[in-house]
């Protein structure tokens, strides 16, 4: 917990939680692990503007304050002083949604984040086979994506895994955004050409259930 020195030096539990959630990267750490993020190199991709060290340093303070627990395999788990945190968090999302979120500033673009956050929302249950490929083709950008689902896992790839694309997501990078956050509504995104599923039809048809949005786009 904070201290007089260290923290706000109120007695007050606004000034205390502050204390220990009021820093930089904070909320964002515990926003990914109640989105399902439970190992540290996951956490550090999910968050490219964090040390590696002050991550490390962020997860030790939640551990001592008893937010955070480590699993057997040394991954993080939230306790259950850390899970009441989500209406508090989530509801900071939809306040964010409501009054603060305009369009997208460009340094906030970054294609190779948004794809991992999209691979962690996947449900291909619903296509044939053990192994799907989805391929991510930005109009704006240079760069080039798969995630392969491997018996319901999804991974992330920067260079060719070699399998057949099942089907090819292409938009640009903001219109992606924009559509992953609930900004705009999928279907119209694709009615004005903005995002485009490429494949066979019987696997287009489905992507707007494969392709689960964040979880603050209802928010």
């Amino acid at each position: 917990m904070g201290t007089a020195t260290a923290g706000y030096g109120q007695y007050c539990p606004i000034s205390r939680a502050l204390d220990l959630l009021g820093e930089r990267w904070s909320l964002l750490i515990l926003r990914d692990l109640l989105t399902g993020t439970s190992r540290f190199n996951d956490l550090a991709r999910g968050l490219p503007g964090l040390s590696r060290s002050l991550l490390a340093r962020r997860l030790r303070r939640f551990e001592r304050a008893g937010l955070v627990e480590r699993t057997a395999d040394g991954g993080y788990v939230l306790s259950a002083a850390g899970y009441e945190l989500e209406p508090i968090l989530f509801g900071l999302g939809a306040w964010g949604a409501r009054w603060t979120f305009g369009a997208p500033e460009p340094a906030e673009l970054d294609a190779q984040l948004l794809v991992w956050w999209m691979h962690t929302r996947l449900d291909t249950s619903g296509f044939p086979g053990k192994r799907h490929v989805l391929g991510v083709l930005f109009t704006d950008d240079p760069r080039r994506y798969w995630i392969v689902v491997e018996s319901g896992i999804a991974s992330v790839c920067d260079s060719d895994p070699g399998f057949p694309v099942d089907v090819t997501i292409t938009s640009d990078v903001s219109s992606l955004y924009q559509v992953w956050l609930g900004r705009v509504p999928m279907l119209h995104a694709m009615r004005a050409g903005r995002l485009e599923f490429v494949g066979p039809a019987a696997l287009t048809r489905r992507m707007s259930t494969v392709l689960r949005l964040s979880p603050v786009a209802a928010r």
